[in-house]
């Protein structure tokens, strides 16, 4: 029986990002079904009753929610080649560990930056700056989060990459400038086919958040 992949998604989530590139890894077609999160398809409410939020993973009619967990289904289902999660036990507690990590903090910390002014704007700023700083530590000297190969880790924190022009334009400061390694980090995984075709222009993203903006303004 053919496989049949869908993706509820909304282009610019950081999310959705996620399982566009593990579906690419793992050379699974799909078809991409884009949401208007303002106006929620039926589907998406059928697919998605808990928490009615994007991306959805839809095989053979039935539902994957929440991306970190999409990813983490998509490597065990298609397990024939590009595994994401190490395999060593401890290794691969700690990228899911870490994971969480982002999924906890990055994004809170980041909407200060273009929903708040002032001292909230700037701590923001700080905060998204420390965790990155965290995440080099995490990264040290390695090519990818997992090594030598691209994994689950890496695939986790990449999305937020194609945002990062949004932040530094509308807080006025250098993510590069604070965290070098983390920029390279981005630049080799830019390499990868799969993550390059499944990430948006940072500066149509960047024009997403300045109309976003208007709404806290």
């Amino acid at each position: 029986m053919a496989e049949e992949v869908k993706l509820l998604d909304f282009w610019p989530s950081m999310f959705g990002m996620r399982v566009k590139i593990a579906l690419a890894e793992k050379g699974v077609a799909y078809e991409y079904l884009e949401q208007d999160l303002r106006n929620k398809s039926p589907l998406l409410l059928e697919m998605n009753p808990i928490h009615k939020k994007i991306p959805v993973l839809i095989h053979n009619g039935k539902p994957i929610c929440e991306s970190s967990i999409i990813v983490q289904y998509i490597d065990e289902f298609w397990n024939d080649k590009a595994p994401l999660l190490p395999s060593d036990p401890y290794e691969r507690s700690q990228a899911r560990f870490w994971v969480d990590f982002i999924d906890k903090k990055i994004y809170e910390s980041a909407k200060k930056i273009y929903t708040k002014k002032g001292e909230e704007q700037e701590a923001g700023k700080e905060e998204v700056i420390e965790i990155l700083k965290q995440l080099e530590e995490v990264l040290g000297e390695k090519d990818y989060f997992g090594g030598e190969c691209f994994g689950f880790l890496d695939i986790g924190l990449i999305g937020f990459s194609s945002w990062f022009y949004a932040y530094e334009t509308i807080g006025n400061f250098s993510i590069e400038a604070e965290c070098p390694k983390i920029i390279s980090w981005v630049n080799r995984c830019l390499q990868k086919e799969s993550v390059a075709n499944s990430l948006p222009d940072p500066k149509k993203v960047c024009e997403s958040l300045l109309q976003l903006k208007k709404r806290f303004d």
